[in-house]
């Protein structure tokens, strides 16, 4: 049976090209919000780092009421670290807007959403957005939109899609790109008539499948899911089925729908649409909510392994408590393991040594992200370098995560691009010049994308377009070597003083500036060389009295390197550290006394 007033779409596009914006537009379409309410733009990014790095981290259910038919919009993440949260959501969709840059053309990342939404056998529905930038060239890219299609094996009826032309920022949507049309009517009409209706029993037995979960500091978790079969009343007893084929009674003590941009309690819940319910308290992706006496499985759901894992540990620094007013590491071992609770994506565990948290992701994105949310709550911690997971097979051969990485790049530079992939450990796998653009495809080790990004970019002259994401785990590939250049260590605790700068900004780059507060083991700079190199940032010019300080030319100081916490955890070494407060990212060596350095360094040549 079909619901015929029930939609459910799923969003999904490279990060960028404006899925977030379209749905903003789509809310006021559908009078969502008051004539004289106050919203802020990209509605849909409510995360404070959502806003400000522009891209989606987490999914997300809304609904609109357009006419009688309930449309469930799904709002996904671009970004690979956040690829498990793709693949979970498709599940619960009907079809897909694919939103394309209407210069731009299909991207990198295009390609990774589009072929998990074709591989889910959705109905595509292309929206070719900002047609009304310059150089747009919406016609080419519907054309190359096809060819991708076609590359990643779509079927004939995906490739009958359905085209929409809009410009989200200015709020219209058009069947052809110079029709005139100033709203997005025609969008919402496209998606009722082309993504088709769920087809379900609201009379058979109950048929949950929990793709994500939510967490409440006051019910706890919260599933949300699909309802492929039957009728959800709150108070009901139901049977969970979990992964691993245990099962258990629970009671629904609550049920929700998605109503506008929230979730609105109900007494019942019917099948088709997206629910959340709350009952039980262990939930998991890919659990079971079914009847007690006709109990339905369903294909389990996978959920990415995390690759790469990046240990916490109490702040050690001389400086500690200056700027944060959570230090302890009692604190920060409570605050990880209620991270734990809710964020299914992260494996978060104790170390062996007790001297940690490590906490395992999908990439450094994935794992900054949870400690730009701790800073900005006030705690100060430290951070070593993050590691890949290393795995072993049958045979107690050494596996490591391998990564396909996809680039756009001036042909010009083409072969740039392919020697900071080789140095990297990549090796390509698949080229292709269009015009007088190349694409390459390589496959590369976790490790081996540690920095890549910047050096690429450096490499490209910031021409290039990467992007990148899990493939699958094969042979080591043998160690790599680490960062050339050494590191300028502060010798002393003090504010760095500008002569002293001057002097050693001669020698590499510098990481502080003038009356900046430092301590003994800082690193505080790059040498040139290799080899790291204690310093003297607190040195003052010694004055004497046959001439005044003023008699020498001003000072001129280069502004200092200021790396982002993810640059930051990808530059550093095995024996540092990444310091992190409020208001400050430092790095460090692990070992602060010089001397203590030296004997350990002595230990592992001999």
């Amino acid at each position: 049976m079909k619901q015929e007033n029930l939609r459910n779409v799923a969003i999904i596009a490279h990060v960028d090209h404006g899925k977030t914006t379209l749905v903003d537009r789509l809310l006021y379409a559908a009078n969502v919000f008051r004539s004289n309410q106050q919203v802020e733009e990209r509605v849909l990014d409510s995360n404070d780092q959502e806003r400000e790095r522009g891209i989606t981290i987490l999914s997300k259910n809304i609904s609109i009421q357009y006419g009688d038919t309930k449309i469930n919009v799904i709002d996904t993440p671009g970004h690979a670290d956040f690829g498990g949260e793709v693949e979970r959501v498709l599940n619960m969709a009907d079809g897909a807007l694919l939103i394309v840059d209407a210069f731009e053309g299909p991207m990198p990342q295009t390609r990774f959403v589009l072929e998990h939404a074709l591989d889910q056998g959705l109905r595509i529905l292309l929206v070719v957005n900002k047609i009304d930038r310059p150089g747009a060239r919406p016609e080419e890219v519907v054309d190359e939109v096809f060819d991708l299609m076609v590359e990643l094996g779509a079927s004939d009826e995906q490739l009958d899609f359905p085209v929409v032309y809009a410009s989200a920022v200015n709020g219209f949507a058009r069947y052809e790109f110079d029709d005139g049309n100033m709203d997005m009517i025609p969008l919402l009409d496209t998606i009722i008539k082309e993504i088709p209706a769920p087809e379900c029993d609201p009379d058979g037995p109950i048929a949950l499948q929990i793709c994500t979960v939510d967490h409440s500091s006051f019910v706890g978790r919260i599933g949300v899911g699909r309802l492929h079969s039957g009728t959800i009343h709150k108070g009901e007893q139901v049977l969970v089925i979990k992964n691993d084929g245990t099962r258990y009674n629970a009671v629904m003590k609550q049920v929700f729908a998605f109503e506008s941009l929230g979730k609105t309690e109900k007494e019942e819940v019917t099948a088709g649409d997206i629910v959340a319910v709350v009952g039980v308290d262990d939930a998991d992706i890919g659990d079971m909510v079914t009847s007690v006496d006709h109990p339905v499985r369903l294909d389990p759901i996978k959920v990415e392994e995390p690759t790469m894992a990046v240990v916490f540990e109490a702040s050690t620094s001389p400086l500690v408590g200056r700027e944060g007013d959570i230090v302890g590491g009692r604190q920060l071992h409570e605050r990880l393991m209620k991270e734990a609770e809710s964020n299914i994506s992260m494996r978060i565990s104790d170390c062996e040594d007790g001297l940690g948290v490590e906490v395992a992701g999908r990439g450094v994105l994935h794992l900054s992200v949870l400690m730009e949310t701790m800073r900005r709550e006030g705690f100060e911690f430290q951070v070593g370098r993050p590691r890949v997971i290393i795995k072993t097979d049958e045979h107690g051969h050494k596996l490591e995560p391998i990564e396909e990485a996809t680039v756009e790049v001036p042909s010009e530079y083409a072969g740039k691009a392919i020697e900071v992939f080789g140095n990297a450990g990549g090796e390509m796998t698949d080229m292709v010049s269009r015009d007088d653009q190349t694409h390459l495809v390589f496959k590369i080790p976790s490790r081996g994308t540690m920095g890549l990004k910047t050096r690429l970019l450096n490499a490209t002259h910031g021409e290039a377009n990467m992007f990148h994401h899990f493939s699958e785990y094969g042979a080591f590939r043998g160690e790599f070597a680490g960062r050339k250049n050494g590191s300028m260590i502060a010798m002393s605790t003090g504010k760095s003083v500008a002569y002293a700068l001057d002097t050693l900004q001669q020698r590499g780059k510098m990481f502080v500036g003038p009356g900046e507060e430092c301590y003994e083991g800082m690193i505080v700079g790059e040498s040139a060389k290799e080899g790291d190199m204690v310093v003297n940032i607190e040195k003052a010019k010694a004055l004497g009295n046959q001439r005044s300080s003023t008699a020498d030319k001003a000072i001129q100081l280069t502004p200092p390197t200021r790396y982002t916490l993810e640059e930051a955890l990808e530059y550093i070494q095995d024996d540092e550290l990444v310091e992190i407060t409020p208001k400050s990212i430092r790095l460090r060596k692990r070992l602060l006394d010089h001397a203590a350095r030296m004997r350990e360094a002595s230990k592992k040549k001999g």
